[in-house]
């Protein structure tokens, strides 16, 4: 969450983070809105209802189980950690130019 949060703040975004703990300290320092759940795990569910889209990223447990959300619920998912499941997007040889036509299909689909 981190390194997404810190990519986010450096292109100039706002970041929200849902946290897993019961305090807002939790949050990295990259995060501008900290939502303190309590929920550990379960708060991946409310990450994928909230999100428009999801880019997955080599990870573990955690991350499979919000893949797993998003393709029960219909979510997109652009795969850029070689999860290879089916019904996800496989990202190009540039992560970069992946994540943005990704993003730029996200906002064309809300129009």
């Amino acid at each position: 969450m981190a390194a997404a949060c810190r990519g986010a703040k450096e292109a100039g975004g706002l970041t929200i983070g849902i946290l897993p703990g019961k305090q807002k300290t939790e949050a990295n320092q990259w995060v501008d809105i900290p939502i303190a759940t309590g929920l550990a795990e379960g708060r991946n569910l409310l990450i994928i209802y909230s999100a428009d889209g999801i880019i997955a990223l080599p990870g573990g447990p955690g991350t499979l189980s919000e893949i797993a959300f998003a393709l029960k619920i219909g979510r997109p998912i652009l795969d850029l950690g070689g999860w290879g499941l089916k019904g996800m997007i496989t990202g190009a040889a540039d992560p970069a130019v992946a994540a943005t036509d990704f993003i730029r299909h996200l906002q064309e689909s809300e129009r």
